[in-house]
């Protein structure tokens, strides 16, 4: 490591571990390398496959246009040891140790990168014909199931639901989303905003039953709780997903609510020399002033850049690395394609900019005068424009934003 990058009077680490080989977890490895780590790194993974990427399970790879989705990273040329088929079982702080499978590996710097694993449908666990949608192996079972163009049923409209029931329909297959709340995305988005995204289904030919929850899954059919049964050679379960932390138990290190890694503005966790990002960790937000805990690709993509910059060590005279993001996601679904930049918790004032009913729109959240956060609908341009003006903190004429003929850079005050 350089002496531009260390910080005076602090030991060099020699070994960093990172827990976790999907999107965070080798994206952490690359940026130390990257940023001129020249210590041992080590990616840990529990399953048998080369790291990939997720966003592709859902489209190419579940189609059968994309056998996999294996990162394009040299971890040999890179000098990152693999240990996949290893599963983390335990953490030790204070002797600077992780527990595993294959037993335990010593750190100097530790990062917990495990991701998120999805929520599973009480009452369904080993009743055939059930899936998930998380894994490349998930995948490769569902595979055959779209080829066979079973009827399915989906179990969940959310991002998720609504990204299957899209790959179902494009394979042939008769689908039915049954959603317990009232409308998909309930909790993502507000009704008005996600209400007119209920008529893509119809649009779609998927059948979508809202207010409707699964009593029982039986061989070939779904039972709900007003006793309707829906044909079903296939169910997948989509109903969120929860912070893979539970082999944290006993660790001391600090979780939140929701089970996450509580980690601080510089994804430090609550033990020395031990770092969280990806999905399985919040961070507070001085953006936002609150805590956020973000499940997207994104998030996964830029937090590793911090941890490694914090890793090595600011410069002298230089303030650690803060992570501050806007959050960012998109979701293709339906011909439509999907983006969100922002956090709209707080917001006072909604714009929109067009028509939900058209093919293309956006809608702008306001507090005071300033963007907090845009979902765009097939107009990318206004979500380019819309994230740096978040970033930037710009005052915008709310009555000059409203108009989708003028570019979103334009409605500056």
């Amino acid at each position: 490591m350089s002496e531009r990058t260390r910080q005076p009077g602090r030991p060099e680490p020699r070994r960093v571990v990172v827990a976790g080989a999907g999107m965070a977890g080798v994206q952490t490895a690359v940026a130390l390398r990257d940023q001129g780590f020249t210590g041992t790194v080590t990616l840990i993974g529990a399953e048998p496959h080369q790291p990939y990427d997720r966003p592709p399970l859902s489209k190419a790879v579940l189609l059968g246009k994309a056998e996999d989705s294996a990162f394009d990273v040299d971890f040999e040329e890179l000098g990152i040891e693999l240990r996949l088929g290893c599963e983390v079982l335990g953490l030790r702080p204070g002797d600077h140790e992780l527990d595993t499978g294959a037993g335990p590996v010593p750190y100097d710097v530790l990062v917990v990168a495990t991701g998120a694993e999805p929520v599973r449908l009480p009452g369904t666990e080993g009743v055939p014909g059930v899936h998930l949608l998380r894994t490349l192996d998930d995948a490769e079972r569902l595979r055959p199931v779209l080829a066979r163009q079973h009827d399915v049923v989906v179990v969940g409209a959310g991002w998720i639901g609504a990204e299957f029931a899209t790959a179902a329909r494009e394979a042939g297959c008769a689908v039915t989303v049954v959603e317990a709340e009232e409308r998909p995305l309930t909790g993502t988005l507000p009704a008005e905003v996600a209400a007119p995204m209920a008529a893509w289904y119809a649009e779609a030919g998927v059948g979508l039953r809202t207010r409707a929850r699964v009593a029982r899954v039986e061989p070939g059919a779904v039972v709900l709780d007003d006793g309707s049964r829906l044909p079903a050679g296939a169910v997948v379960v989509g109903i969120g997903a929860r912070p893979a932390t539970a082999w944290l138990a006993g660790s001391g290190l600090a979780l939140g609510a929701h089970g996450e890694v509580l980690a601080d503005r510089r994804l430090a966790t609550s033990a020395p020399d031990v770092y969280a990002v990806g999905d399985c960790a919040s961070f507070p937000s001085g953006r936002y002033g609150e805590r956020l805990l973000v499940h997207h690709w994104d998030n996964a993509l830029q937090g590793p850049r911090t941890v490694a910059a914090n890793i090595l060590g600011a410069p002298a005279g230089r303030a650690p690395a803060v992570y501050d993001p806007v959050p960012y996601f998109w979701s293709e679904q339906f011909g439509r394609f999907v983006q969100y930049a922002g956090h709209h918790a707080h917001a006072d004032r909604t714009v929109w900019r067009g028509d939900p009913a058209e093919s293309s729109w956006s809608i702008c959240w306001l507090r005071g005068s300033r963007l907090v956060a845009l979902l765009a609908v097939g107009r990318p341009r206004d979500l380019a424009q819309g994230r740096r003006l978040i970033e930037a903190g710009t005052a915008l004429d709310p009555e000059l934003l409203a108009d989708p003929a003028r570019p979103l850079k334009s409605a500056t005050v």
